[in-house]
């Protein structure tokens, strides 16, 4: 983990925050990942939360078959509704993931591109 700076100081404290929740957990990555996710839906969390935790979650080995998994599995506890609007969410996190690959693939791109042959 980086030292906090004075800068983001609430970025930090999540940080340290996430750090020792996986540290104390006694799950493993994958399943840690699945129920943060069941969590963001529970709290009607913001696209962000899931744009952040979904990137973890892939680099765990989390798919989209498991995702899915836990909006079934949650849907009876928290609601339809909060299930749809998680799934909106997560749509718009994919959408802003998918800006973000395509934007640094262009500028990889002209970066080669100005460097020559």
């Amino acid at each position: 983990m980086t030292a906090p700076t004075p800068e983001t100081p609430v970025l930090d404290l999540i940080a340290r925050m996430t750090a020792d929740s996986a540290e104390t957990s006694s799950l493993d990555a994958q399943t840690l990942m699945l129920v943060r996710i069941a969590a963001l839906v529970a709290v009607d969390a913001p696209t962000v939360s899931y744009l952040m935790n979904l990137a973890v979650a892939r680099e765990t080995g989390v798919d989209a078959e498991q995702v899915r998994g836990v909006l079934a599995a949650v849907a009876p506890i928290v609601g339809t509704t909060r299930v749809a609007a998680a799934t909106g969410r997560i749509v718009q996190a994919l959408e802003v993931a998918i800006e973000v690959a395509v934007l640094e693939a262009e500028l990889e791109e002209e970066l080669e591109e100005e460097s020559g042959p």
